[in-house]
């Protein structure tokens, strides 16, 4: 008996896996390197000279629109996502962010074009937090999707990998850049290097995207014609609970991020007193624990449950909120630098099962959507303020309501949790 030639030709898991990966990758480098830049460079450059705090805070209202943008990117790449399916919205979600990127270090700057120069500056923020929203849920999917029994976390931690190698390869560069050119070159014309950079990272993820197949998961939709007409109305009509509680349970994890990375830069190099090459390898340093205990978090989830495990971690990330002035406001290096490797170590370990958990709240048809618009409603509430508040904040009643303002987070978080059962969790798993 002769199999046919047109049999579906599956994914190899290494493939799936460097597919999910890299995308995630790039999609993170070039966020990150925004951050960065919205701390270091587009205060400068992008706003009115005067009152430098007042610069800062409007550049980090610029980097908050992304979070805005990714519910929009949901939608949008969701729809597509359930309805065309995994592949095709992954490599488009890449190019708009990757477009969007590219642009920014393109643009001309305050001195040149004057308030059109911010603007322009937040409509392609705009443009990275559309392709973001359409690429995390996808990427986690892709990997989940493919995953044998009982490796449904430890798949999905893959992606999840991306931000801190995202992160590590953005802050990286900055440094680099700061070790070979002079302050003068750097916001002359280095700060650009890293976007116009970004095209390079696009086109190997393209190549590799363009090569996977699509997931047996949503090929079972497809074959039994359970495609939803609108995914985004089918969750908002039928999961809307569900919905609110998985926005809920990745608060958290979005705040305690942003506060050791955009918050905590900020910070570091101004109240505190570090330079820009101190705190960025302190920085590095610390993202190494994040990226370490990713995939401990998935193997302990993948064995005790995703819900469990995030249970855990969610609890002492509130307690860890009380150590934000003891600690980063100790004035002792050592002290901040135990800090951030903590403070990231627990951010790998609330990161690593978070994608598979959210994907898992949802049923195969609605997925995409259900799963993006958990994860960036999330980027909503836990990030997109979370630098602009914590820097109000410290500013005006010190580093402990900082702290505070993470463990009430976690607090949510944790009630989110509790909230929602683990037969709910397990029910499309």
């Amino acid at each position: 008996m002769h199999t046919p030639t047109t049999a579906v030709r599956k994914n190899s898991p290494g493939t799936v896996l460097f597919a999910s990966l890299i995308g995630t990758t790039i999609e993170f480098f070039d966020f990150y390197i925004y951050a960065t830049a919205a701390v270091l460079v587009f205060p400068k450059l992008f706003f009115p000279s005067g009152d430098a705090t007042a610069a800062t805070l409007q550049s980090l209202a610029t980097f908050a629109i992304a979070f805005f943008a990714r519910p929009v990117g949901s939608a949008v790449f969701g729809h597509y996502g359930d309805r065309i399916g995994r592949k095709a919205t992954l490599v488009a979600a890449l190019l708009t962010m990757g477009i969007s990127t590219v642009v920014i270090g393109l643009l001309p700057t305050y001195a040149t074009i004057g308030t059109l120069a911010p603007l322009l500056l937040a409509l392609c923020r705009f443009g990275q937090g559309l392709g973001l929203g359409g690429e995390w849920g996808g990427a986690v999917l892709l990997a989940t999707e493919n995953a044998p029994p009982g490796k449904r976390a430890w798949y999905g931690m893959f992606p999840q990998l991306g931000a801190p190698i995202g992160f590590f390869l953005s802050g990286g560069i900055f440094l680099l850049l700061g070790e070979i050119m002079s302050d003068e070159q750097f916001f002359a014309f280095g700060w650009r290097i890293p976007f116009l950079a970004s095209a390079l990272l696009v086109l190997v993820g393209l190549y590799v995207r363009l090569k996977i197949t699509e997931t047996p998961e949503f090929q079972k939709v497809l074959d039994k014609h359970e495609r939803v007409k609108v995914p985004v109305l089918e969750v908002l009509r039928e999961h809307g609970r569900t919905l609110v509680l998985g926005t809920l349970m990745a608060l958290a994890t979005f705040v305690l991020f942003y506060l050791m990375t955009v918050f905590a830069l900020s910070w570091g190099t101004t109240a505190l007193g570090y330079s820009r090459r101190e705190f960025l390898l302190l920085q590095l340093f610390s993202v190494v624990f994040f990226g370490l205990t990713i995939p401990v978090s998935a193997v302990v989830a993948d064995r005790h449950g995703r819900r469990a495990t995030m249970i855990v971690v969610t609890a002492a990330i509130a307690a860890f909120g009380l150590l934000m002035a003891p600690m980063f406001g100790s004035g002792s290096l050592t002290m901040v630098a135990l800090f951030m490797a903590l403070g990231l170590g627990l951010m790998g370990l609330t990161y690593g099962p978070l994608g598979t958990l959210l994907s898992e709240l949802f049923p195969p048809q609605v997925r995409y959507t259900g799963a993006s618009l958990t994860f960036n409603l999330g980027g909503i509430l836990g990030a997109s303020l979370a630098p602009y508040a914590a820097t109000w904040l410290a500013s005006n009643y010190g580093l402990a309501h900082v702290g505070y303002y993470l463990a009430i987070s976690a607090l949510l978080t944790l009630a989110a949790l509790l909230m929602t059962s683990k037969a709910a969790t397990l029910r499309y798993s």
